[in-house]
Order: C-alpha cells, then sequence, then structure tokens
C-alpha cells in the first residue's frame, strides 16, 4: 500500500468477514426433561415449598399453569400434587373444560406458605442440582475448543485491526489461558475482549437457579447473558429441553472499576433469601473480561492472587452464605483489559503465569484512512475528495491516531448535517470543526 498521502482517500475496502460459523464443544449437549424424581435431582418436598408460595402470591392456578412456573412436567407433577391435597395442604377450587384441576390452598396450606417465605420468597423454575450444572460445564468446557484464524477472521469481521493483531491473538484465545491487553485508551480493548467469545463459535446450556448445598442460586442473568431459543430441531417427548435450562451464547462477563472482592463469591439477598451467582460462574464456558485493570478499588495485586489456583487447576473455591467453600469449575478464558503496562501493575513471578501479554497498537496511518472510509459507507456520510488526506495532515501531524476517532469524528459530521439540515458530507471544513468540538483545539 502507498505511504502517499495523496491516496489516502482511495484505499480498497478490506473486508475479513464472510467466513462460515460452527458448533464444536457444546453442540451435541442437550439437558432432556427430567422423566422421574432421580432425574430432577431435589427433593419432592422442596418443590413442594415452591408451590405452596405460587399459591400464596396467585391465590388458584390450575396444573398446567403450576408446570409452567416450576418448568417440571404435568406427568411428574400430578402425583405430587394429590400428595398435596391428601396432606390437606391444596383442595380443588374447580376444574378446566380440559379436565385440568384448580388449586387454591387450605388453610394449613397458607400457614405453611407463610412460614416458607420467612426462610425465602423463592418461586420460579425448580433448581438444578449443582452436580447436574458441574456435569455440563465439563461437557460445553472451552478447554478442548481451538478456534483457528478462520474462526477468528469470523468473530472480528465487524472490526478494523491492527496489523498483525489477529495472528497475535489467536495462539492465546486458543490455549483458553489468561491474557493481558495493554495499550492506549481508545483503541478497542474492550471491544476486542467482547468478541473474544465470538471466536468459539456455538452456544451453550445453562441452568435458571441452581441448588448449592440447600442454597438457591441464580445462575440465569438477562443482564448478562444473551438467550438463544433452540430452533434447530423437532424434539420428541423422549429428547425435549429441560424447561428449567436456558440456551445462551457463550457469557462475556465484563467486571471494570467496580469490581470488588465480595463479586467474585456466592451473594444472599437477606430480603429474598435467594443467592446471585458470582461473575466467574456465570462466565464459564465463555469469556470473563477484568476491564480497566488496575483502577480497581482493591490492589492489582491482591486481585490477581484470587486467580492463581482457579488458572492453574480450572477449579475455584467459593464462600457460601454459611461460611463454607464448595469446589466449582473456572471455565472462562479469562482476560485482563489494562492502559497500563502489565509489568508495572504486578511482578515478574505472577506474569508468568499469564503467559500473554498483547499489546493494541495506535492505528498506521492507512488503518486510520481506512477504517474512516469504511465507516463512512456504513453511516451514508460522503467523504468529499481530498478531505481525508486534509484532515491527517491538518490535525494528525503530532496527534496520536487512534481507532475510537473515526467513529466519534464522523457522528460530529452526521450530528452538525442533522442540525442544519442537509446531507452529511466530510469536507475539510466538516472534520475542521469536528476536530475543534472533539478535542477541544484546532490546528494541532
Amino acid at each position: 500500500m502507498s505511504n502517499d498521502p495523496g491516496d489516502l482517500d482511495n484505499i480498497p475496502t478490506i473486508r475479513l468477514g464472510g467466513l462460515p460459523g460452527r458448533d464444536v464443544a457444546a453442540a451435541g449437549y442437550l439437558p432432556r426433561e427430567a422423566r422421574n424424581w432421580e432425574e430432577v435431582g431435589v427433593e419432592p418436598s422442596l418443590v413442594e415449598q415452591i408451590i405452596l408460595r405460587m399459591l400464596a402470591r396467585d391465590g388458584a392456578a390450575h396444573g398446567r399453569q403450576i408446570s409452567q412456573e416450576v418448568c417440571l412436567s404435568a406427568a411428574l407433577l400430578k402425583d405430587l400434587l394429590d400428595s398435596m391435597k391428601l396432606q390437606k395442604l391444596l383442595q380443588h377450587r374447580g376444574a378446566t373444560q380440559m379436565g385440568d384441576f384448580i388449586w387454591e390452598l387450605t388453610d394449613l396450606g397458607r400457614h405453611t406458605a407463610i412460614e416458607s417465605r420467612k426462610l425465602t420468597s423463592y418461586v420460579g423454575p425448580v433448581p438444578v442440582p449443582f452436580h447436574q450444572y458441574v456435569r455440563a460445564v465439563q461437557n460445553q468446557t472451552i478447554a478442548t475448543v481451538r478456534p483457528t484464524r478462520d474462526d477468528l477472521h469470523r468473530a472480528f469481521e465487524d472490526m478494523t485491526l491492527g496489523h498483525g493483531l489477529i495472528d497475535a491473538l489467536g495462539p492465546a484465545i486458543s490455549s483458553g489461558r489468561a491474557l493481558f491487553l495493554y495499550g492506549e485508551p481508545g483503541n478497542g480493548k474492550t471491544s476486542i475482549a467482547e468478541r473474544v467469545t465470538r471466536s468459539f463459535g456455538d452456544t451453550i446450556w445453562i441452568p435458571i437457579t441452581m441448588l448449592i448445598d440447600g442454597h438457591i442460586v441464580k445462575l440465569y442473568d438477562p443482564a448478562t447473558h444473551v438467550h438463544q431459543p433452540d430452533k434447530s430441531r423437532t424434539l420428541t417427548v423422549l429428547d425435549r429441553a429441560d424447561r428449567r435450562w436456558v440456551r445462551i451464547e457463550r457469557p462475556t462477563v465484563i467486571a471494570g472499576g467496580e469490581l470488588t472482592l465480595d463479586m467474585l463469591e456466592i451473594q444472599r439477598n437477606p430480603v429474598s433469601g435467594v443467592c446471585e451467582a458470582p461473575l466467574q460462574l456465570k462466565a464459564n464456558c465463555g469469556t470473563l473480561v477484568i476491564d480497566d485493570f488496575g483502577r480497581q478499588r482493591i490492589e492489582p495485586l491482591t486481585l490477581l492472587n484470587r486467580w492463581i489456583f482457579p488458572l492453574e487447576r480450572r477449579v475455584d473455591y467459593l464462600r457460601l452464605p454459611d461460611g463454607r467453600k464448595i469446589p466449582a469449575p473456572f471455565d472462562p478464558l479469562l482476560v485482563f483489559s489494562t492502559n497500563i503496562d502489565p509489568a508495572t501493575l504486578v511482578d515478574e513471578a505472577f506474569l508468568r503465569r499469564i503467559p500473554y501479554k498483547i499489546k493494541v497498537p495506535d492505528p498506521t496511518r492507512e488503518e486510520f484512512a481506512q477504517l474512516i472510509l469504511d465507516l463512512a459507507r456504513k453511516l451514508e456520510v460522503r467523504v468529499a475528495p481530498g478531505s481525508l488526506t486534509a484532515l491527517i495532515d491538518r490535525h494528525y501531524r503530532t496527534r496520536p491516531m487512534r481507532f475510537c476517532h473515526p467513529r466519534d469524528l464522523l457522528q460530529q459530521v452526521i450530528d452538525h448535517a442533522r442540525y442544519a439540515q442537509e446531507e452529511p458530507v466530510a469536507t475539510a471544513e466538516a472534520w475542521d470543526r469536528a476536530v475543534a468540538n472533539y478535542f477541544g483545539v484546532t490546528g494541532r
């Protein structure tokens, strides 16, 4: 590619996309609907308590509604509901046209529900026993997935990266071990970390809630996990997915400056009595990004020491609300993203445990121009002939280029055009105005 500034407005479009995805480690895994109480994995008495709390909340419900709420088959619940009737906890209010009974609490059932809510107010899918979750992680682990160059190109097809960066990232991601991403702010470290998970190329199944040594723990987090309905197959009755599980994209969990050590332990809500899974458990089979590393309220070495054993053994020890500790699978790819040189944050002994330290560099002159042209086409901004060269010559002789600048400057052009009710055109004058607004100075 020519280095002549006059060629900057005519750089050809370069694309990384067009490569097929793949479903690898998790492709054959399916948590099947429980057909008996052994497969449910929890005591029927726990399900009874959930049903009592549900009816205390709703007043009455027919059998199908109860089945939908607790995510167990109507066939399994029939005998349980009949048993609760014999215990004088439930009674029939009536029946539906489909022959389904409408259930409500008796006085004894209402009293039992009130006592139950003193311990927890949880109503929802019956929790999955922890050992079933551990087995699911083993079947869907990233440890056996080895992304190739094609997989990375597919994952990063919507990003413009510096020359050679994908080939630097590839071995680190394929290794499944922790890595540092470092470099100047604005060059896309967080965006890169967010896309790392895509290179693994598939979805996984996780339980909505789990039962861990008597504690109900919420794992599925709609704010973190991206739900993917399973439309790939027509399931028979014997091959139906367990509704207590949800199919999601492999997760990417990001924690920034707000991260504390408490967020890495199981936390119990004192009002509901329900526990929340820690970040690393939510990130299992995906990526855990510690963003802006070194700017947390805890010392970097303290935070890194928390990961020494999990990184080496792929096993973490979680503290339960009652103080006990349990072993749990540690299966995320751990990515530390920072603007600070890792060597200044921690000592050499710890850095050896994180074998990949990858610098995300500033864009070259040509990469910067290419990104502007690509984004302008996407945002429907016309770039006037010669204006791109003028932008770089006037404003980037001493100012460092960042990968975020093209997007931010083009947005300034769009905002002004919308205000002036005119077509967005990136002229030399438009660039001058955008730079003045964005940087607060001109000509430097």
